[in-house]
């Protein structure tokens, strides 16, 4: 008999999955972050940071969360990820899907765009369950090929999309009934429901094989997805989960990076 590590198992340990690790450990899923000026007691320096609803709504759904910052090579960490979340945050430099800045095209960090895209297609390419918020959307739908509407006051006529600086409005979303999102969230999704909001873009021209899952009332799509990614679970919305009450879109997530844990 050969003898290896993977036959070798110690005296009182639990039994180990295919890669390796205990079968009941916590996916590690990987969050896209920021990296600003801040401020905390006497320091005021550029730092990495998140808001922390996102690895709140991570560890509550079962998941260990690392947060990725916006440095070279950060797509190197994604086939030793369980899941991804492409985190919300400022607009995408408008070069990217090839257009010129629209006069409210604002927050945008170059950096982060280059390492949020190139996440993006690490995780397509190693089947990585991917979750995209907000702004992650916007990212899956360019790293896809796809175009973005630069302001979205100037095509759906109001600013209910981001009616509050610095805070989230609500407004009705409705789901494609055979769609993923809305086998996910259930019976919420069977009509109109309604989501936490702020941004004032969205997507234009839809990425290579992406597809609409879901609406706002003024056509604004609110979730695309990627049909057949198994095991990839390639999703992402346009409002802001991790600032609701409906954790069901983490437990999906969590529950497609313990099926790649098992593979």
């Amino acid at each position: 008999m050969l003898v290896t590590a993977e036959t070798i198992q110690p005296t009182g340990q639990e039994p180990l999955a295919a890669h390796g690790r205990p079968e009941h450990e916590r996916p590690v899923i990987g969050i896209s972050s920021y990296r600003e000026q801040a401020r905390w007691g006497s320091w005021d320096t550029p730092s990495v940071l998140l808001p922390s609803r996102y690895p709140d709504s991570v560890t509550r759904a079962g998941g260990i969360p690392v947060l990725l910052p916006s440095v070279p090579g950060a797509e190197q960490t994604v086939a030793r990820l369980d899941g991804l979340i492409l985190a919300g945050g400022g607009d995408i430099e408008p070069a990217r899907f090839g257009a010129q800045p629209h006069p409210q095209t604002g927050g945008v960090r170059p950096a982060r765009d280059a390492a949020e895209l190139a996440l993006a297609a690490a995780a397509l390419e190693h089947a990585v369950p991917l979750l995209g918020i907000c702004r992650g959307l916007q990212v899956l739908n360019v790293a896809l090929g796809g175009t973005l509407h630069q302001h979205l006051p100037d095509l759906v006529g109001h600013e209910g999309h981001s009616p509050v600086a610095g805070g989230y409005g609500t407004h009705q979303v409705k789901a494609a009934p055979d769609s993923r999102l809305a086998g996910i969230l259930g019976p919420a999704a069977s009509g109109e429901f309604p989501v936490p909001t702020h941004h004032h873009q969205s997507i234009d021209r839809l990425g290579a094989g992406l597809v609409a899952t879901a609406w706002a009332a003024d056509g604004t799509i609110e979730a695309a997805e990627l049909p057949g990614s198994e095991p990839g679970f390639t999703l992402a919305v346009q409002w802001h989960p991790e600032a609701g009450d409906d954790p069901s879109l983490f437990g999906a997530l969590i529950a497609a990076a313990r099926q790649r844990q098992r593979a």
